[in-house]
């Protein structure tokens, strides 16, 4: 049995090794310095780009608020239907055995990988006039494609696995644990979910809709292909600097530096919220 110098002991030993930094190789600061440097110097660059005289005048042209509108609109839109589809998704991921379940999270997390016009094609083949369920919805005078509503189906397919593959390892990091223990104690299946499941992968589920709001909003190739660009309906803000770096590069780098901007604002709050606190 421990005797009461061996419990102080290692209380103590755990006190300094939760104060104690875990060491690093000596040579690893080298390719992440150089990772670093491969995403930010770029930014950088387009930063060094922007006439900052007319910065403003750019930015807060008509056409560039109805895109920034739309896009914010949109993103949001997409990312509660995500989280809404999404959520159910993950949970059943982490935590059915069925081998079906590799199969199903194989074509959900397909458009991580898939070109977004393919997806947007994707979209067309099934919701277009001439698709699937397209003609028959437009039988009813109902179209889909080229709306603003193709906009938010188009960001919530290339974004909703983001959210999926973040709470599913949240979810299986966390074990069922609770949730067995929970169900002993008499709670349903829907009660356990609520209070018992959900709070445990807070963290998870603010990071996949961060990660899912972001993609959303720069969202382009889909949305070109399956919404078109039609200024005030589906012209999201990717779309509008794409057209201006044709006709006007100083609005495309003014514009995509607010892009840039948002998504900093976005990533950078999320962070500061979650930072873990070394006890």
């Amino acid at each position: 049995m421990p005797t009461q110098d061996d419990t102080a002991y290692h209380r103590a030993a755990d006190h300094r090794a939760a104060h104690h930094r875990t060491p690093v190789p000596w040579w690893l600061p080298v390719p992440a310095v150089v990772g670093g440097l491969f995403v930010v110097v770029p930014v950088l660059a387009m930063v060094g780009r922007v006439d900052w005289t007319s910065f403003v005048a750019l930015v807060t042209s008509p056409a560039s608020t109805t895109a920034l509108g739309l896009s914010l609109g949109t993103a949001a839109a997409a990312t509660g239907v995500a989280f809404v589809l999404g959520y159910p998704l993950a949970v059943l991921f982490a935590r059915s055995t069925s081998r079906w379940v590799g199969v199903l999270r194989a074509l959900v997390l397909l458009p991580l990988v898939l070109p977004p016009v393919v997806g947007g094609l994707a979209l067309l083949a099934v919701f277009g006039r001439l698709g699937v369920l397209g003609a028959l919805l437009d039988e009813h005078g109902l179209r889909i494609a080229f709306t603003t509503t193709a906009v938010v189906m188009a960001q919530v397919f290339v974004s909703m696995p983001f959210l999926v593959s973040s709470i599913e390892g949240s979810l299986r990091t966390g074990g069922d644990r609770a949730e067995r223990i929970a169900a002993t104690l008499g709670a349903g299946p829907t009660r356990t979910f609520l209070t018992v499941t959900t709070p445990r992968v807070l963290p998870g589920i603010t990071a996949g809709l961060v990660l899912c709001g972001a993609r959303a909003l720069g969202e382009f190739g889909a949305t070109l292909t399956f919404a078109g660009s039609l200024q005030g309906v589906t012209r999201t803000l990717p779309l509008e600097v794409y057209l201006q770096r044709e006709v006007d590069p100083d609005t495309a780098v003014a514009l995509a530096l607010v892009l840039v901007v948002v998504a900093l604002v976005v990533i950078g709050t999320t962070t500061l919220r979650t930072r873990p606190v070394v006890a």
